[in-house]
């Protein structure tokens, strides 16, 4: 199956986010074209969420998975820790104080 450049992928998720007019930023560029993404929800109160996206070894169904919750310091000390190991991972900032992502609808996953 053909997979997007991530670049394109993650421009498309922006556009999406802005359309519901929810704000979202690209923290860290990582690789064009296979970099992974992981995305970071900040519902602005000091809390955050950090997502990655998975394959279901079961199914080869892609989908978002919880990587790290709680205090917003210690969710990027998470994501900064993700990029230690691999300097290719987007970054990218969600703020909605509804805690809206929008990784549940059909083809964000």
């Amino acid at each position: 199956m053909a997979r997007l450049a991530t670049q394109f992928w993650v421009q498309a998720y922006l556009q999406r986010l802005q359309l519901e007019g929810i704000m979202g930023y690209v923290v860290a560029h990582g690789d064009d074209t296979a970099g992974a993404v992981l995305i970071k929800l900040s519902t602005l109160d000091g809390q955050a969420v950090l997502f990655q996206r998975s394959i279901d070894l079961m199914t080869g169904d892609r989908q978002w998975v919880e990587l790290a919750s709680g205090a917003e310091a210690d969710v990027d000390a998470s994501a900064t820790k993700q990029r230690s190991f691999d300097p290719d991972i987007w970054v990218i900032e969600v703020e909605d104080r509804q805690g809206r992502h929008l990784l549940d609808q059909p083809g964000l996953s």
